[in-house]
């Protein structure tokens, strides 16, 4: 009795069609176009035939369902006949099932024919007759299979599907479920957490000494627009980037990598965030919704291009967290300051030269020649933290100066505990780019910041100066006064 095993969803955590589709569209958009006459002409076959050919996928890094390769591996082992049934292009899935090792057969779909749903069922009904295979899929498409088949193994469904495979007349032997929390995946694909850094929007408003109800309003309202905004963006980017993060130890691990969130609902979410972001923006003036588009402009084409041009990808990230504050700034019309563009445009880019001299970190330790990706090399590691550190200390100058400055002394009371801040950023910064070298450091510094007890209390201390500054213990003179 053979074991007939589905591929789409249930030996991979992938669609092979979504995964050459968005490949193609990333790699050679005008050769993904001429899919569109193959689909007119030859339908879907033709379509899966033509992507596989414009848009091969290195089948070594799709993610497999470890549960499903344990379950067949038991089954060969016990002497079973195992036949891999996919309405996959051949092209695509004869890697996979070569990667696997486990199959004896391998039937797909040609260019011409779409072995998919009857046609599946037809075919294997030809070969070994009917209720004389076992078959182990993930999805209602494969009911006429199931219809079929002696009996079922179910891979990531829930009681519904179960409820119509038995339904049909055939038992379900065995059920391999999925486990991973949907809204959490999500959540994680969207990668919420990382709006933490949209809360730049309220410095120009800090800064200022500005702190009214309509003013924190509107910077909540920009808050909003800019995360759900960046959160498409997010999608697209995992979307793009798929090839590369599949290789990297800690990006693989990513949902749409790792295959689960499926690459079809990330490509639906992306319209759903972007209106959201748009509604939001009804209610910020137009120079908010202005430096709104510019963000997405210039996310896209980091996304697409930029990110893969030395120098240019660290400057743009600089430009978008500096993009941030002056968003803060036209959302509540509270004017940004030179001195506060000034130091945002170096610290921002010491952050950036942080985010890729731990990636080469990395790199170094894997023995590769170049972060995959991207136009750095292994050899870039030694030259990024020299660049990066001159940059933060740069934001520290630029600090002292404005401490000295004649603005501070209408905005604070006892100026010179400011003086304060300045060993403390120089302090921050050394130990940033100290954690890079021995190779502590995560890829994102912001998100490193967020959970390190030491940045904590050092913003304990901020928060200290800038209080003894704005009021000063009675009696006590500010330093330096």
């Amino acid at each position: 009795m053979p074991l007939v095993v589905d591929l789409d969803g249930t030996l991979l955590r992938t669609d092979l069609l979504h995964e050459s589709a968005v490949r193609a569209l990333v790699r050679a958009p005008r050769a993904a176009l001429s899919a569109v006459p193959a689909l007119l002409r030859g339908g879907r076959a033709a379509l899966k035939r033509r992507l596989a050919t414009v848009a091969p996928i290195d089948a070594e890094t799709l993610p497999l369902r470890e549960e499903v390769v344990a379950h067949l591996g038991e089954e060969k082992a016990r002497g079973r006949r195992l036949v891999l049934a996919t309405a996959a292009d051949e092209l695509l899935a004869r890697p996979v099932a070569e990667r696997v090792g486990l199959f004896d057969e391998l039937l797909a779909s040609d260019g011409r024919r779409n072995l998919g749903g009857e046609a599946k069922r037809a075919e294997l009904v030809a070969r070994f007759g009917e209720k004389g295979f076992d078959y182990v899929a993930d999805r209602r498409a494969d009911l006429p299979v199931f219809r079929s088949a002696r009996k079922a193994v179910l891979v990531g469904s829930g009681v519904r599907l179960r409820a119509e495979v038995e339904a049909a007349g055939t038992p379900v032997t065995a059920l391999l479920p999925d486990g991973v929390p949907r809204a959490r995946t999500l959540l994680s694909a969207i990668r919420a957490r990382q709006w933490v850094k949209n809360l730049l929007v309220f410095v120009p408003l800090v800064t200022a000494h500005v702190f009214t109800p309509a003013a924190f309003g509107a910077a909540g309202v920009a808050f909003l627009a800019l995360s759900l905004l960046a959160s498409a963006v997010y999608l697209l980017n995992d979307l793009a980037d798929l090839p590369a993060d599949r290789r990297h130890p800690s990006k693989r691990s990513r949902p749409i990598a790792a295959g689960r969130l499926p690459i079809r609902t990330a490509v639906a979410f992306v319209p759903v965030l972007l209106a959201g972001a748009a509604a939001l923006t009804f209610a910020l003036p137009r120079g908010a919704r202005l430096l709104l588009l510019a963000y997405l402009g210039a996310t896209t084409l980091y996304t697409l291009l930029l990110k893969r041009k030395v120098l240019v990808d660290v400057f743009t990230l600089a430009f978008l967290y500096t993009l941030r504050v002056l968003l803060g700034g036209a959302a509540t019309g509270v004017l940004v300051s030179p001195w506060l563009l000034a130091f945002s445009v170096f610290f921002f880019l010491s952050l950036a030269f942080v985010k890729r001299a731990s990636e080469l970190v990395s790199v170094r330790e894997r023995g590769l020649d170049s972060a995959a990706g991207r136009d750095w090399r292994a050899t870039d590691g030694f030259t990024v933290p020299v660049l990066g550190a001159a940059s933060g200390y740069l934001s520290a100058v630029v600090l002292a100066i404005y401490v000295h400055s004649d603005v501070t002394k209408r905005l604070y009371g006892h100026p010179g505990w400011l003086w304060l801040l300045v060993p403390i950023l120089l302090y921050w910064v050394s130990r940033l780019w100290v954690l890079v070298g021995r190779g502590e450091m995560d890829d994102d510094p912001v998100l490193f910041a967020a959970r390190d007890a030491v940045t904590w209390g050092l913003a304990a201390a901020t928060a200290a100066a800038l209080l003894l500054a704005a009021l000063g213990p009675s009696g006590v003179p500010g330093l330096m006064e």
